[in-house]
């Protein structure tokens, strides 16, 4: 009897500490959603080009759902890139993934889902760099994605740190990705067969990035 009670108080113990789990992410357009990312944030989420309608069908929110998570910060914002230039080779440097780094509270577990508009708007790629950056060389994708990944590690050096590649980029993002990831030691869950609308997943699209994250032992 005492060991039945000592097991389930350790189940319970563990689901208790499972639950309480706070969850942040940093990304564009793919995880935003009205009224939950910042006011001045630019938005895609919901869309009448869509069938994702509410904030429960996105796959950060199926996501925590599943894991019994709560969420942290979403600070998402559409059409940015995780480097500082953006479409028509503009500086998007107050706006970039690395701009927001100190946005995401005090997470658990901090997912980076971008590279999307760094592909679509063609931005430089430029050398892999791990050390001493300075703007102009974050206006390059390898070195930005270098930065952004060493300031996170050090701003939240007690969070789990995951990196999602969108599926159907240029194959120079998609390099890029898996091998700065690897060097820092960030899991990088690589999607496949995101069903979207518009550019965007869809409800099937949202669930399945949420079933490849689980299938991952997220």
């Amino acid at each position: 009897m005492k060991k039945l009670f000592l097991l389930t108080l350790m189940v319970v113990v563990t689901v208790a500490a499972s639950a309480q789990k706070k969850v942040s992410v940093l990304g564009d357009s793919y995880s935003t959603f009205q009224g939950i990312i910042p006011a001045n944030y630019s938005t895609f989420y919901p869309n009448n080009q869509n069938d994702v309608k509410e904030v429960e069908q996105t796959w950060w929110s199926l996501y925590l759902k599943a894991k019994g998570y709560t969420l942290e910060k979403n600070d998402s914002w559409g059409g940015t890139t995780i480097c500082g230039t953006g479409y028509g080779r503009m500086d998007s440097s107050h706006s970039n993934f690395i701009s927001r780094v100190d946005s995401l509270g005090n997470p658990d577990i901090i997912f980076v889902f971008g590279g999307t508009n760094d592909a679509w708007a063609n931005s430089p790629i430029g050398e892999y760099q791990y050390a001493d950056w300075t703007k102009e060389d974050c206006k390059n994708f390898r070195p930005a994605l270098a930065c952004l990944l060493d300031m996170l590690q050090k701003r939240y050096p007690k969070a789990k740190l995951c990196s999602i590649l969108n599926s159907e980029l240029r194959e120079p993002i998609n390099e890029s990705m898996r091998e700065v990831c690897k060097h820092y030691n960030v899991q990088l869950i690589e999607l496949h067969d995101i069903e979207k609308q518009n550019g965007h997943p869809s409800i099937n699209g949202m669930k399945s990035i949420c079933e490849q994250l689980l299938a991952a032992g997220l």
